[in-house]
């Protein structure tokens, strides 16, 4: 059994973001780059799977610029087995990158794909319910725990919605999506960061699999959100239900 688990560059939590000038963008200058945090929990989940002897292989898989093999090389030291970069523009949408996903996964025969639920760059949480649509599988998202049968033929999810936990049964092949509390990735050592800069990345480019790069969407203009003003203090009730009936009129 293999799993196919695909991982996001994204501008890195810690880093501070900036609009650029034109706003036309995110200003990536100069910003720490590293994987999306939904995506290591994938990764962290899929090697888990392996590490119990219920996978086989576990294939990591980026789309984008040639620095995505930088994050290809982070999952392998975690415990992937191989990599596959596919060559693509820096802003592509969910769709394009499930049409690439379900190429690979025709490619290398996986039976189960695990992404993060969503990518903290665009909040999208659309990749993995498009595949699982192209592919026709099953779908279980927000996973908070995994649980495959003794004969790989189905999955137990747990998932984390609105109104608390809701448990599924999927039948495999499938796709799912990670939430937070599935996993706490691991620490990366040196010697499997060593062992991880040696090793070969497959490369495909989106022409190679016969997927349009050409996006549908146009974004008009990229703007940070408008600054809160600074709180105030107040010397009464009075005064506090004055503001708040006619200033804030919530009252």
């Amino acid at each position: 059994m293999k799993i196919l688990v695909a991982v996001k560059r994204v501008i890195d939590y810690n880093a501070r973001i900036r609009v650029k000038a034109d706003k036309t963008g995110v200003d990536t200058t100069g910003v720490r780059m590293s994987m999306n945090p939904f995506c290591e929990i994938a990764v962290e989940e899929s090697v888990r799977l392996k590490e119990k002897k219920l996978a086989e292989e576990v294939i990591a898989v980026s789309v984008g610029p040639k620095q995505c093999q930088d994050t290809l090389r982070t999952a392998l030291a975690m415990g992937a087995d191989r990599a596959v970069h596919v060559q693509g523009g820096e802003s592509l949408q969910p769709l394009s990158v499930a049409q690439v996903l379900k190429q690979i996964v025709n490619k290398t025969e996986a039976r189960m794909v695990m992404l993060g639920k969503q990518a903290i760059d665009d909040d999208c949480n659309q990749t993995g319910q498009i595949l699982a649509g192209l592919l026709n599988w099953p779908q279980a998202t927000f996973a908070s725990q995994v649980v495959l049968s003794e004969d790989r033929k189905s999955a137990s999810v747990t998932r984390e919605v609105d109104g608390g936990l809701q448990r599924l049964r999927i039948s495999l092949p499938a796709v799912v999506t990670t939430d937070l509390r599935l996993n706490e990735p691991r620490y990366t050592t040196l010697p499997n960061i060593m062992k991880a800069k040696r090793k070969a990345i497959e490369q495909w480019s989106m022409s190679d699999l016969g997927v349009d790069e050409a996006s549908a969407v146009e974004t008009l203009q990229v703007q940070e959100p408008p600054k809160k003003a600074g709180g105030v203090m107040v010397k009464s009730v009075a005064e506090l239900v004055a503001k708040l009936r006619n200033e804030a009129k919530v009252i």
